[in-house]
């Protein structure tokens, strides 16, 4: 027997729908959509997309491989200190964004603590596409990594152990018994991962400054259209909702099997 929802349950889960809604609305009603096919061909907003598009999936494959051992290390070892680890990974989660960019140029910049090496080796990060790339990575890894550690440490390792028993390899125990366990998870993981970088602003404009055709991707594009033409801005913004949107639904999906 079903078990009857109190009405002041049901009116506060409403208020709070509306809450976030409300505003998804009025960017919808505000677009001018009768110019949508404009503003795509425009070269700002193709490069903004483009190098969007390229950001976050340089961030969510760089994520990946920083997020596979911390995870593992996290949730299938002893390792000294992993309770400061933990807390490490996910301090770019809670940090202001901007803080995260002021952090990445105390690190990387020219006088940062690896940036005098690099700018020796003749590399230079920030203000650069890789510097949005290593910001949006920065700020989306603890996501994944969060997400994979959780999965991990639900997985049975006996399952593992006897894969060993019968002669498999561990190449070949990561592939037909872990990875089908935790792939639901991993893709879950990834695509939120994606979606966190598709949409980062602060540490991007911070680190890589906004650059258009080198650093300005569609969220600092925005931004800057909105200065000067809100109603185009609200546009673009629109793109980014959509595109949000679908990643967030194969998120869920991927979740739910």
């Amino acid at each position: 027997m079903t078990e009857r929802t109190p009405p002041l349950l049901v009116a506060g889960a409403l208020a709070a729908g509306l809450f976030f809604a409300l505003p998804v609305l009025g960017l919808l009603a505000r677009a001018p959509w009768r110019d949508v096919a404009t503003l795509l061909a425009s070269p700002v907003a193709r490069s903004a997309l483009g190098l969007s598009v390229a950001v976050s999936l340089g961030a969510a494959l760089a994520s990946l491989l920083l997020a596979a051992p911390l995870a593992w290390a996290l949730a299938r070892t002893r390792l000294p200190g992993r309770r400061a680890l933990r807390a490490l990974v996910g301090l770019p989660l809670v940090l202001p964004p901007v803080v995260a960019g002021v952090a990445l140029l105390a690190a990387f910049g020219r006088r940062g603590l690896l940036g005098g090496a690099l700018a020796f080796a003749g590399v230079q990060v920030p203000f650069t596409t890789a510097a949005a790339v290593l910001a949006a990575t920065f700020v989306a890894a603890p996501l994944l990594t969060t997400t994979l550690e959780a999965a991990l440490a639900q997985t049975d390792p006996r399952l593992e152990q006897v894969a060993a028993t019968l002669g498999a390899s561990r190449r070949r125990i990561a592939w037909t018994v872990l990875l089908p366990t935790i792939r639901p998870a991993l893709l879950a993981g990834l695509a939120l991962c994606w979606a966190r970088a598709l949409g980062e602003f602060g540490a991007t404009i911070t680190f890589a400054g906004n650059l258009r055709g080198r650093t300005q991707t569609l969220p600092l594009a925005i931004y800057e259209t909105l200065q000067t033409d809100p109603e185009r801005a609200f546009l673009l913004a629109c793109v980014l909702l959509g595109m949000s949107v679908i990643v967030l639904a194969l998120a869920w999906g991927r979740a739910s099997t």
